[in-house]
């Protein structure tokens, strides 16, 4: 990885609810958005090596749109998941249990638009919100 962004978070739930919170459409749609401005409309994947996601990530007012979208290289159920982005650059996200929570961790390659400092605090307010929905399942 090209000088890697890490960004984790410790959820008080057990490893296969946040596993699957994490990989399942319908759950994603629900977290997957750094601020109350953003939401994530439409999330399609299929959880299997080669196959490709595809996250619509939409400001609530319609002003702007992007799909966040990519290829599954490695998947070891309640482990960890490893993508290729389509713009090639590398996500891994690991999985482990740590005195009874779950412990999640992201590494992701930045893109060259946005400063570093802001794309570590982006991933980081979507985690966050992934934290805060799986705990209220």
């Amino acid at each position: 990885m090209n000088h890697p962004i890490t960004v984790q978070t410790i959820i008080s739930a057990p490893i296969s609810k946040v596993w699957e919170a994490w990989n399942t459409p319908s759950h994603i749609e629900k977290w997957n958005h750094a601020g109350e401005d953003w939401h994530c409309p439409k999330a399609e994947n299929t959880l299997s090596v080669g196959e490709k996601f595809f996250y619509t990530m939409a400001a609530k007012d319609g002003s702007f749109e992007f799909v966040f979208s990519g290829t599954f290289d490695d998947i070891v159920p309640n482990e960890r998941v490893f993508s290729t982005l389509d713009d090639q650059r590398r996500l891994e996200v690991y999985f482990s249990e740590e005195n009874g929570a779950t412990k999640l961790v992201e590494i992701f390659e930045p893109e060259n638009q946005n400063p570093r400092e802001m794309q570590g605090m982006g991933w980081q307010m979507i985690l966050d919100n992934f934290k805060k929905y799986v705990e209220s399942l």
